[in-house]
């Protein structure tokens, strides 16, 4: 039986930063080229308006996810960033459980509305987002980056 369980970690562990750089070695695989590390600092996934969230299974590192404030500080604005699984443990509900357990942390930090792209190369990922109450959406917020081809969600929490 798995025990699945998951804990804000520093972005400053090991154990966070395995998922965030397990995360981007996918990224690159998918999309070649030098990754999205220009347009994210892992800094952002640190306290007081971010955060990181790593999953274990029986104790083993099986995922993560972070959430970083974009925009307008007074908009309360959320992004999520790096939402990742381990692949042999794709499709059994741990993305699920990590997308519901940031988004309670992310009410908890007074954040209103919170968004996410994903890229045209991970099909399982859109399907997830529309899967779980994300609505799509063409823009992100003013003067916030997004990638030019990729699909964005956004929730209100």
């Amino acid at each position: 039986m798995l025990a699945l369980s998951i804990d804000d970690e520093s972005i400053a562990t090991s154990g966070a930063l395995s998922v965030v750089h397990a995360a981007d070695d996918e990224l690159k695989r998918r999309y070649g080229g030098d990754g999205d590390g220009q347009h994210l600092h892992v800094d952002e996934l640190a306290e007081p308006l971010g955060l990181f969230l790593v999953a274990r299974v029986n104790g083993d590192i099986a995922g993560g996810i972070g959430l970083r404030s974009i925009g307008d500080p007074a908009q309360h604005l959320g992004e999520i960033k790096r939402l990742w699984v381990r692949p042999d443990l794709r499709r059994g509900g741990i993305a699920v459980s990590l997308m519901n357990e940031i988004e309670t942390r992310a009410r908890g930090l007074g954040y209103e509305r919170l968004y996410l792209e994903t890229g045209p190369k991970q099909p399982e990922a859109v399907a997830l987002y529309a899967s779980i109450g994300w609505d799509r959406v063409q823009e992100y917020p003013a003067d916030v980056f997004c990638h030019p081809m990729s699909h964005r969600f956004t929730k209100v929490l």
